[in-house]
């Protein structure tokens, strides 16, 4: 599948911002399922200097600075990417048991590299509250990937969706105890729930557009994906409680939100300031991406 997605923010200033540093993680990356073929950064005001880099986890940072005084800032990703669905079969059979003690002992490079997402991040804690939420689902000798299915679904049922609350810094705990959160809590549960039984996972941020039944509709998203020995990563929805196919494109990944923000950054000055956020995606034919039709033709410019 085919995508033009387009990711506007728009920062409206109390007072005139003096100067300002601002980091991107906005480029999708380019996977065994997923192909990007353009990225376009469009900034306003110009700035001064804009340049990109590949962060700890690999994810395209797209810096931009702006020194001239300015009452409005406005980023805009329009990105070209091609999407397939993953085919999990055959699945390893390993079972989660198995799973945590191959971390723990660490026999090859790929479990090595993964052991870092069993520990605790800024933002998301491992503790015996969110072990004992999960220990239902992992029985013991239970192969791990049916317990991941089975814990995203039971996360998709037990906890009701409020989108507004994705402005806010809900501590985990609570997203837990009152069952309810938007798409970044939901995903922290299920992090810090697998990191409590001593398992990895990240967290893992992009678009999603599915069937209008679906939490989430062509929005800002957010999914996890958990090491497997023998499959390696593996993603899974608990928002919806599904396994993200050629309907999710993916930005970045790391230990939390924290890592993957898509606009972050320091200003001095401006007072108090509103932000706007505007997403679409959309499917495309190809031959709309000719120049002069549908897809922009100005901007920073990053051919995959």
């Amino acid at each position: 599948m085919l995508y033009a997605a387009t990711h506007t923010t728009s920062h409206a200033f109390e007072r005139p911002v003096s100067q300002c540093l601002t980091e991107l993680r906005l480029t999708p990356r380019s996977l065994p399922s997923q192909r990007l073929r353009e990225t376009v950064i469009d900034v306003d005001p110009a700035p001064n200097v804009l340049r990109r880099r590949k962060d700890y986890f690999g994810n395209e940072v797209t810096t931009v600075e702006v020194f001239a005084p300015h009452d409005r800032f406005q980023v805009k990703a329009s990105s070209l990417v091609e999407v397939q669905a993953v085919k999990l079969q055959p699945l390893s059979t390993v079972s989660w048991e198995e799973t945590r003690d191959m971390l723990a002992c660490c026999p090859d490079a790929v479990s090595l590299k993964a052991l870092e997402f069993v520990f605790d991040s800024p933002l998301v804690s491992a503790g015996e509250e969110l072990a004992d939420f999960a220990r239902p689902t992992f029985s013991s000798g239970r192969p791990m990937v049916d317990a991941l299915q089975e814990f995203s679904r039971r996360i998709h049922s037990e906890f009701r969706y409020v989108p507004k609350t994705v402005t806010k810094d809900l501590p985990l705990l609570e997203v837990l105890r009152n069952r309810q959160g938007a798409c970044r809590d939901f995903a922290h549960v299920m992090i810090g729930s697998l990191r409590s039984l001593h398992l990895a996972a990240r967290y893992v941020s992009g678009y999603l557009r599915v069937p209008t039944s679906e939490r989430g509709v062509e929005a800002y998203h957010a999914w996890v994906s958990v090491f497997v020995p023998g499959s390696g990563w593996l993603d899974f929805d608990p928002t919806n409680g599904t396994i993200p196919a050629d309907g999710h494109v993916t930005l970045a990944w790391g230990r939390d939100y924290g890592d993957v923000a898509p606009v972050k950054g320091i200003i001095t000055g401006g007072g108090e300031q509103a932000i706007e956020v505007e997403i679409t995606v959309r499917p495309i034919e190809d031959g709309e991406t000719e120049p002069g039709r549908s897809w922009p033709d100005r901007g920073w410019r990053l051919s995959a």
